[in-house]
């Protein structure tokens, strides 16, 4: 059995903010750690299940968060950047479930450091007419591959988010959002043997039925910035909506690619912080 695990770092245990999650913030080499262990108990319960290879994708900003010698020896790591695919860089058909750890609710929710990729520069994003964050977005693409998701772990803003796209997910709230950046938090000990179990138990079941993506979809993102969506209109296909709205169609996971151009496009163009 073949696993792929996507790590983001909003959403992993004990961490409430920007200090603990950007490596200029004065708690990031704690936070790394901490992610480390996420990732770690997800690799526990996928050994646990019968996983025969594993990769980790280090999905998270910079995508250098993990320290190679704080992995689990059962996995392999796919760390810096730039990616082509980004937070499911490695994914493939090949494997067997793709398991997403330290995700984070989209953008306008309520959950900790809630943002849809980019911090404050997208305001909001659409799948097929579906608001749609980094959460519904990985799925649907692996959904294109052909890889299940499996089982994901966050706050219980993400969890709930994960639930509203395919409800067959199973998930692990590590922490308890009561605002955007503070959380009422699950003992760390606590909070990664659930981790592994659900892990475990995710993939010793029967595979769920899972619903692909539509042959042709249209992704739309309303950027804070009109400069962005401007300057997106000078790349083949993209069409706008409204003076900060642009969209394009395509497949999956193809347009998932090239929204990863439009954010390094975005990206040269402004000096956001990711959170503020």
């Amino acid at each position: 059995m073949r696993i792929y695990i996507s790590a983001d770092m909003e959403g992993v245990t004990g961490l409430v903010d920007a200090d603990d999650v950007q490596p200029s913030g004065r708690d990031y080499e704690r936070g790394r750690l901490m992610m480390a262990e996420d990732v770690n108990a997800a690799v526990r319960g996928a050994v646990a299940a019968g996983a025969t290879e594993i990769t980790v994708n280090d999905a998270h900003g910079p995508m250098r968060n993990i320290l190679p010698e704080s992995l689990h020896p059962a996995a392999r790591l796919i760390r810096g950047k730039p990616k082509h695919m980004g937070m499911l860089e490695g994914l493939t058909a090949e494997q067997d479930a793709m398991i997403c750890v330290g995700y984070h609710s989209r953008a306008g929710a309520l959950g900790v450091l809630s943002h849809s990729f980019m911090g404050h520069e997208i305001e909001d994003m659409w799948l097929d007419g579906r608001p749609v964050g980094e959460i519904g977005l990985a799925h649907a693409t692996a959904a294109a591959i052909g890889v299940p998701v499996a089982a994901l772990t966050g706050d219980d803003f993400a969890c709930a988010e994960m639930t509203e796209w395919d409800a067959s997910v199973r998930t692990v709230a590590v922490k308890y959002a009561r605002d955007r950046f503070a959380a009422d938090l699950r003992p760390a000990d606590e909070a990664r043997a659930a981790i592994e179990r659900t892990v475990t138990a995710s993939l010793s079941a029967t595979p769920s039925v899972f619903t692909a993506a539509a042959a042709r979809s249209t992704l739309a993102v309303r950027w804070q910035s009109a400069s962005v969506a401007s300057t997106l209109l000078g790349i083949p296909g993209v069409t706008s909506t409204d003076s900060r709205t642009v969209q394009a169609q395509g497949t999956l996971p193809t347009l998932y690619r090239l929204f990863g151009v439009w954010m390094r496009v975005a990206a040269s163009l402004t000096n956001q912080p990711p959170y503020c």
